[in-house]
């Protein structure tokens, strides 16, 4: 008997934000009908939360990244997970389109507040929430401010086309995070980002690193990676005066051995997308003996801050 064919078509997408929900909702939906054109099944853009709309696209999306800025205001545009109007809107274009869109949304939950992302499936249906793990706190990127460390744990969800690990922006800097997805099964890992420069240093470029470290998820687990980022310059006015950032883009997917497979630049809207098959990959992986040789039994430490060894 020879090799099954399970194949898959993945699509990132890429675009500066306006401050306004309406025009970036537009080009968001835009982007996703053009993907679909191509052919994609499961579709990322660039992360968003801002106010109540939609997709998995670079964080923030539908108005500028207010993390720059620490404001009480910027609280009201959570909203709870049951009912969202974005999910809900999502949920029809997903069985309009028969694709899966990883719903990134500002969650408001009781007196909890969480950067999240719903599953939806090509038939519509809402497949769980994830809420984003690791929270940064640094100069333009201050979001410990609105929002709770993620409570969810690491998960995947089984959509039509394949099984899927989405985490978002931070979390791509921990190899953990990607193991975890991976050894639930994950086919496909997918993080929705928004990242450019730092204020506080002109000379400081992570572009090449943030590439790198996720190539590295890809070839370590044996999975193709999908990663999406904004580009352009927002200016936030924040307690201190204007902080601005220029997202550097840089959207791309991998294939199971870290390669690029597609890529876009710094400046340039763009749709990417790049067809896997993942029985071939499952093959690869389970032949490679990452996962057979694994030792869990000796990373302990893991579970350690100082890397100190754990009390048994």
């Amino acid at each position: 008997m020879g090799e099954k064919n399970r194949l898959v078509t993945v699509a990132a997408l890429q675009f500066a934000c306006t401050d306004d929900v309406s025009t970036n909702v537009a080009t968001a939906e835009r982007l996703v009908k053009a993907a679909h054109q191509k052919g994609a099944n499961i579709i990322l853009i660039q992360s968003s939360f801002i106010d109540t709309f939609w997709f998995t696209s670079q964080e923030l999306f539908e108005g500028y990244y207010f993390c720059q800025a620490q404001k009480e205001e910027f609280f009201h545009r959570a909203k709870p997970y049951q009912g969202h109007p974005t999910i809900v809107r999502m949920q029809n274009l997903a069985k309009e389109l028969g694709v899966v869109i990883p719903v990134s949304f500002f969650e408001e939950a009781n007196n909890a507040h969480y950067n999240s992302v719903a599953i939806i499936d090509a038939d519509g249906t809402d497949l769980g929430l994830y809420r984003k793990s690791h929270i940064p706190d640094g100069p333009g990127y201050q979001e410990k401010f609105y929002f709770n460390p993620g409570d969810t744990g690491f998960k995947v969800f089984q959509t039509k086309y394949a099984k899927i690990g989405v985490a978002i922006c931070w979390d791509q800097w921990f190899p953990e995070a990607a193991r975890a997805m991976a050894l639930q099964g994950a086919e496909v890992l997918f993080y929705p980002t928004a990242i450019g420069s730092e204020p506080q240093d002109d000379g400081l470029d992570s572009r090449d690193h943030w590439r790198r470290v996720m190539q590295g998820h890809a070839g370590a687990n044996v999975v193709p990676l999908v990663a999406s980022n904004r580009i352009g310059k927002e200016i936030i006015e924040t307690e201190l005066g204007n902080s601005e950032i220029t997202f550097y883009g840089y959207s791309f997917i991998a294939g199971p051995t870290g390669e690029l497979v597609a890529a876009a630049g710094d400046k340039e809207e763009a749709v990417l997308v790049a067809q896997f098959d993942l029985d071939k990959i499952k093959s690869k992986r389970h032949g490679w003996g990452v996962y057979r040789d694994r030792r869990p039994d000796l990373y302990k430490v893991l579970l350690t801050l100082d890397g100190s060894n754990p009390v048994k």
